[in-house]
Order: structure tokens, then C-alpha cells, then sequence
């Protein structure tokens, strides 16, 4: 079992643009009146934010204010960005193009079809040159970058950034690997006991059930359509300040997470 003390989280839902609104709809069913399509992160210049697609705007804005509200330097920080399958609309418009007339196709789409291009963007941004780590693992993505990242806190990191997103699919694929909406969530975890701060410890654990007897909590109610959706279970048991959650690790994996509230 692995520990890790929480510093900081950031949150950009379709319908809560921060983390402050997602513990509001958490515990009250209070909604923001008016929340943009998408966030614009500051952390890239102008030219850059219309460049970027919007799952890379999603980490970024959660990535930043785990950050901010961890009270860390972004470029000092190792990370790991975790995305089930990554710019899936772009990989629609990739292959539809290739299939139809492959001279066509963007250089700018192009690169920003890889895997790892919200991680190159926030080292860009932030001018970072620590490891920047990218996973997909399917539905166990989350957990899997939540693993990741506290191994390099038991190799010796004094703290991690871990940020996890998606955004819609369509076409082909969309009906292969559906998703929709624009979700971003980030954690500062760190190795550096604090008083008052959530605390988490997981373990790995098999089995073939769905992983919990909890019915759907308000943000998976309400952002369940997003690929990403695995993911809040733990946020919603951080607002709430539940003592434990299990998330999907695998073909029947689960990571089992003990959390401390301070």
C-alpha cells in the first residue's frame, strides 16, 4: 500500500469550470449560471489557445489550478497526463481524410493527433523540463496514471502532477469508443505530510463485480457520458469526504483507495 498526501486539485467539467463548483454541485445540486464551451488557459499564449484542441484546453486548466491551488511551480513538477484513447475527434477527421484524400490532411491537426500533445503543451507552457509521463489504458486510464504517478513518488519525487481528460468522439469511432463533453481532472500529490489535507492510500485488488455497491454520485450523474467518467468517484469521494473508493484498474482490477480527510 501507497501513500500520498493531496496538495492541490483542479477540475474543468462541462457545466463546472472549477473545483469550487464541482464540490457545489456535489453537495448542494448548485449550478453555475453561465460556464463556457470550453476553458482558455492562460498558460499558452493567444495563437496558441486557438491552435490547441479542447482536450488539451481542459488539461491544461485543471492542471494549473491543481497547481495554483497546491501552491507549486508547474515547471518543477513531474507529470503524468492520463486520456482513455486522447483527441478522438481529431483521430475521426485523421482517418476520414486519409480514407478520402490523404494530401488534405492539416499539419496542425496532425500534430495534435499524438497521444502525448496536452503534455507537450504544458511543458511548452510552463517551460518545464522535468518528465512529462503519457498513459492511456481504456476505462482503467485514471487509475492507472494514479498508479504511475505515486510509483514516482515512492522513487523518490517529492511531488507529482497527475491530470486526467477527455473529450467527444464522433463518427466511426465514437460509436466504438463513445464520449462526450469536455472533462479535466489534476492532483498534486506529494510525499510531504500536511495537516489537514486529504490523504490517499491504494492498494491494488481483484475481482469482476463493477467495482462498488454506491449508487452514481452527482458528478457521475451528471458527466457520465465523458470517457474520463471513471475518474469521479474519487473526486466526489474527496468532496464529500469519503473514506474509500474503488476504481477500475484493468480486466478485473480495481485500485482501492483509502482516503484521509485531515
Amino acid at each position: 500500500m501507497r501513500e500520498a498526501v493531496v496538495e492541490g486539485i483542479g477540475f474543468w467539467g462541462s457545466g463546472l469550470p472549477d473545483w469550487d463548483a464541482a464540490c457545489a454541485w456535489a453537495r448542494g445540486g448548485v449550478h453555475p449560471a453561465q460556464v463556457p464551451a470550453r476553458p482558455a488557459p492562460l498558460l499558452l499564449a493567444a495563437n496558441e489557445r486557438r491552435r490547441a484542441p479542447a482536450t488539451v484546453a481542459v488539461a491544461l486548466e485543471a492542471a494549473l489550478a491543481a497547481c495554483e491551488a497546491a501552491g507549486r511551480e508547474a515547471a518543477a513538477l513531474p507529470s503524468v497526463f492520463a486520456s482513455t484513447h486522447g483527441e478522438m475527434s481529431i483521430s475521426d477527421y485523421m482517418c476520414t481524410t486519409l480514407a478520402s484524400d490523404p494530401r488534405a490532411v492539416s499539419p496542425t491537426r496532425f500534430h495534435n493527433s499524438v497521444h502525448n500533445a496536452a503534455a507537450g503543451y504544458w511543458t511548452i507552457g510552463t517551460g518545464a523540463h522535468v518528465p512529462a509521463t503519457a498513459i492511456s489504458a481504456g476505462r482503467g486510464s485514471f487509475a492507472q496514471g494514479l498508479i504511475e504517478a505515486m510509483a514516482q513518488l515512492a522513487a523518490g519525487s517529492e511531488a507529482v502532477l497527475l491530470v486526467a481528460y477527455d473529450g467527444p468522439a464522433c463518427g466511426p469511432l465514437g460509436e466504438m469508443a463513445p464520449s462526450e463533453g469536455l472533462l479535466g481532472v489534476a492532483l498534486v500529490l506529494s510525499n510531504s505530510p500536511c495537516a489537514g489535507l486529504p490523504t490517499l492510500r491504494v492498494a491494488m485488488a481483484a475481482g469482476s463485480g463493477d467495482g462498488s455497491a454506491d449508487a452514481p454520485g452527482p458528478l457521475t450523474r451528471l458527466l457520465a457520458g465523458n470517457a474520463m467518467q471513471p475518474a469521479l468517484p474519487l473526486l466526489e469521494a474527496l468532496a464529500l469526504e469519503r473514506p474509500q473508493v474503488l476504481l477500475p484498474a484493468g480486466p478485473e482490477q480495481w485500485l482501492q483507495v483509502g482516503i484521509g480527510h485531515g
